[in-house]
């Protein structure tokens, strides 16, 4: 009778190995239009699933695209629970910033400075709190022109450099889309261009946009 039990053991322990290693890692991607695009074909986060796939760990992740087309960090905020924790996700990733800093001059209605701020700090303490690691990124562009010249690249800075600093304070992960961008451009930019080199019209990522994007996200989720 031992024997039976142990061997039972032996083949329970086999099967919780197997389950837990055959587990997947939730990854969420928590923004706006270019997260919600991302999700698409062709978009960033279909590229990581390629991605994924040349490395054989496509059967470690399971990336899922939440982001909503006009979605400001309140907006985040705000529906959390419902699309990112009720999931259960080990990894989110927050991408938003650009309709914050955007609404303001366009339509009267983004975010303020020290409400972004104090709005982003709150999704990532319930986020953590939950048990979900967190990946923050900058917003990129709204305009390519590399020389700082588009008409909202003071408060992209200005908002980028707040998530930076933030990062660093609780020792998060961040993917700085908003350096990687710019020394694109500078690259790859000769005649000052507004779009056409990383987006379609200003914001919204082309291909090569989302090739960058999804490089250097995946490279950040992988390390965690």
């Amino acid at each position: 009778m031992s024997k039976l039990i142990l061997f039972a053991a032996f083949i329970a322990c086999i099967l919780l190995m197997s389950f837990n290693y055959d587990k997947k890692k939730k990854v969420i991607f928590f923004g706006d239009s270019i997260t919600q695009i991302g999700a698409q074909p062709g978009g960033y986060i279909r590229l990581m699933d390629s991605l994924l796939k040349q490395e054989g760990v496509e059967n470690k992740y399971e990336l899922i695209g939440a982001g909503i087309s006009g979605n400001k960090v309140y907006d985040l905020y705000l529906r959390m629970e419902e699309d990112v924790i009720s999931k259960s996700p080990d990894i989110v990733v927050i991408y938003i910033g650009v309709n914050d800093v955007w609404h303001k001059s366009s339509f009267g209605t983004g975010t303020d400075y020290d409400k972004f701020g104090k709005f982003y700090e709150a999704i990532v303490k319930k986020l953590r709190a939950a048990g979900s690691k967190v990946i923050l990124c900058t917003p990129a562009v709204i305009g390519e022109k590399k020389d700082f010249s588009n008409q909202q690249d003071g408060d992209m800075n200005q908002y980028s450099s707040w998530i930076r600093q933030y990062a660093a304070k609780e020792s998060l992960p961040l993917v700085d889309l908003r350096t990687l961008f710019h020394e694109y451009e500078l690259q790859n930019n000769p005649d000052n261009k507004e779009s056409g080199i990383l987006t379609r019209d200003r914001v919204h990522l082309n291909a090569a946009g989302n090739l960058l994007v999804a490089e250097a996200m995946w490279k950040a989720i992988k390390s965690l």
